[in-house]
């Protein structure tokens, strides 16, 4: 597989100071983050609104709402586990409560916090954040689809979480990626024995699986579902009248993240087959990214054999 050239938090970086030189509403904030969160260049750029707060999220979020009150677009970027669960408070009831302009960007989501381990992997994120009222939770894929969904959050009027990575990862869209908030993508359609959703870093891996099922003779359906709320409980209701074996695949605790919110829509529907791959609800464990999700099962090979085993 080809890797981007750039990470996904360079790529949130360059887009966040396009959208600076279009509206000067637009601000940065940082949590002793900025270099490592993309903000060298709005930062560089426009000093006057790009803030570093130092050591201090909860006090960020409050500095974000309080800005967001005076007409403020604010992007307040920090690591996944801070931004979930550090500043909760501050961001159900000082942002979303009073449904505020804030951009909640989550770097080292999942397990690509790597050797930093479990204190640094954000492997719960989306489960928190699915509870926030308001909140809207997004997941990028890759440094493109990184670049579109930053566009695309800043046009709409409310409280975002934006989950994305560290390193440089597996590249699977390019510039032409669509995006639109509560709206799945479906990335490949091959057959109706099982539909495969997906999100963030995995998706590359879901596509090589979804590609080498083909060649056994498996037909599948591969979706990526970048909005995880809202979620498209259409093109989830649709793959499982069609497909009706669902596989939901993710760096996330698979309590909570997007195979429980794809659960939640099954079970109100009263339809299909459901098998989660995830996290097994444990904590993460030091290694690069490529170790980790050998580790925890997130591989090409081993989505292969959860596919084959579950339509028999």
């Amino acid at each position: 597989m080809m890797y981007d050239k750039i990470s996904m938090r360079d790529a949130f970086g360059q887009a966040l100071v396009e959208l600076a030189r279009e509206d000067d509403n637009i601000f940065y904030l940082a949590a002793d983050t900025t270099k490592s969160m993309g903000g060298a260049l709005i930062s560089k750029e426009f000093p006057d609104r790009a803030r570093n707060v130092g050591i201090a999220e909860q006090n960020m979020m409050l500095m974000a709402s309080g800005m967001a009150s005076c007409g403020a677009k604010v992007f307040a970027a920090t690591y996944a586990v801070f931004a979930s669960m550090r500043v909760l408070e501050q961001v159900r009831t000082f942002i979303a409560y009073p449904k505020l302009d804030v951009k909640l960007i989550a770097g080292l989501g999942g397990i690509t916090g790597g050797i930093e381990g479990a204190t640094h992997q954000g492997t719960e994120d989306i489960g928190i954040m699915r509870n926030i009222a308001n909140m809207v939770v997004v997941s990028a894929a890759d440094a493109a689809s990184t670049r579109v969904i930053t566009r695309a959050i800043a046009d709409y009027k409310g409280p975002v979480y934006l989950r994305i990575g560290r390193n440089p990862f597996e590249q699977v869209f390019d510039e032409n990626y669509q995006f639109e908030i509560g709206k799945a993508n479906v990335m490949l359609d091959e057959g109706k024995d099982a539909c495969i959703i997906c999100h963030g870093i995995v998706a590359a891996r879901c596509l090589a699986a979804a590609k080498a099922l083909k060649e056994k003779g498996i037909g599948v359906r591969l979706i990526e579902m970048p909005t995880i709320k809202p979620i498209d409980k259409e093109a989830i209701v649709s793959a499982a009248a069609e497909c009706k074996n669902i596989v939901t695949v993710e760096d996330h605790n698979i309590i909570g993240g997007l195979g429980g919110a794809v659960a939640e829509v099954l079970a109100e529907a009263g339809m299909g087959k459901l098998k989660r791959m995830g996290i097994p609800d444990c904590y993460g464990q030091s290694g690069t990214d490529a170790e980790l999700l050998e580790y925890f099962g997130l591989t090409v090979e081993n989505i292969v054999h959860t596919v084959e085993e579950f339509i028999k």
